[in-house]
């Protein structure tokens, strides 16, 4: 195999699909980054759940296939000076030259490589910049916890031009409704899909169209020649609709980015795992944190309340985490009772809030 390819371009195609890359593989070969020259070069990483494959131009001489380490070739690539990559195998390796750096890489064997997945039928596509944007609300509420998978995933459903996305992880409920193209008008598919791995897709694919596909309990996501597949969490998730449409007799109109602001500097003298109390009143609320050892902070922010003045007690990242995945320039905050959780959602006009965020309220001692 013989090719030749701009260091830019390379680098950024390998760290792509070397972000899949497994820390501890279950077997060597899976820390390989898998290039393949024809037509055009692709760079593919697997790890049985998940896959990444990158296709970019490149001059190619010799047509063939290798295995590479692949985090030490996303180290050097990175690394290496600003001209053209030319990359030749001659036996066990792999000579990459760059300028005047030559590197002789050790391969390993292509055919202990599992057979990457392939791509399933594509469902539908949406703009990347709003896939992104549904992904970064919904996916702080999901669990870190990997003992029980199904709070690490992110539920989607789907049913023709509406998509819904949701995740919790007991303790909060983040949801994003938004519309797409469907491939068909009967479209219609419910999924959990792993968190990490919708989040790390987002994030890379957030300038082009987003093809979306599903099939066998696998998901994929493809665009401008990149593509990523996952495998599917188990569909059991709770119905969190019946949690998000309670009445509530108490909402806050609160502008969002200042409300953010003075809680992030309150928090500096709230001990860890101590709450940051909001106490709600006629035209403002009032953010009060600390009192113990370290010292306290309060902070006083405007706001337009219907209903009964009241206290909440809230985990300050949780609560900036709904905050944060509001969109519009204020943020509604429906309250019951000082015990029961508070929901934050936006303030799109008339329209129905396409993102509320379900959070438990704190005992206050």
């Amino acid at each position: 195999m013989k090719f030749r390819v701009s260091r830019d371009v390379l680098a950024d195609a390998v760290a792509w699909a070397a972000r899949v890359l497994p820390s501890r593989p279950v077997v060597p070969v899976l820390s390989g980054l898998l290039i393949e020259a024809g037509d055009d070069l692709s760079l593919a990483a697997f790890d049985y759940d998940v896959s990444a494959q990158a296709r970019i131009e490149a001059d190619v001489a010799e047509p063939g296939k290798v295995l590479i380490p692949g985090r030490l070739l996303a180290e050097i690539s990175r690394s290496l000076p600003a001209e053209d990559v030319q990359v030749v195998t001659e036996g066990a390796e792999a000579i990459l030259t760059c300028g005047s750096a030559e590197f002789g890489l050790i391969t390993m064997p292509v055919d202990d490589f599992p057979t990457l997945p392939t791509m399933p039928p594509g469902i539908g596509a949406i703009g990347g910049g709003v896939f992104a944007e549904a992904v970064t609300q919904v996916a702080p509420a999901s669990s870190r916890d990997d003992t029980l998978p199904m709070l690490t995933g992110i539920r989607v459903d789907i049913e023709g031009e509406n998509v819904a996305m949701a995740a919790t992880d007991r303790y909060r409920i983040a949801a994003r409704d938004f519309t797409w193209r469907p491939a068909g008008p009967d479209v219609a598919v419910s999924a959990m899909v792993p968190a990490r791995v919708l989040v790390e897709v987002a994030k890379s694919l957030r300038g082009g169209e987003v093809l979306i596909a599903m099939g066998d309990g696998v998901a994929g996501f493809e665009s401008v020649g990149r593509s990523t597949t996952v495998r599917l969490l188990d569909e059991q998730f709770i119905d969190y609709r019946t949690r998000l449409t309670a009445d509530w007799s108490i909402r806050a109109d609160i502008r969002v980015t200042p409300f953010i602001e003075a809680i992030k500097r309150v928090a500096l003298v709230a001990e860890r795992n101590t709450a940051i109390r909001l106490t709600f009143s006629k035209n403002q609320v009032l953010i009060q944190a600390g009192g113990g050892d370290i010292g306290r902070g309060t902070e006083i922010v405007d706001c337009d309340l219907t209903g009964d003045e009241i206290q909440m007690a809230f985990q300050s990242h949780f609560l900036l985490d709904g905050l944060t995945g509001v969109q519009t320039e204020l943020a509604r905050i429906n309250m019951e009772s000082s015990t029961r959780p508070a929901l934050i959602q936006d303030v799109p006009g008339d329209a129905d809030p396409s993102f509320r965020y379900l959070v438990m309220s704190l005992r206050q001692g």
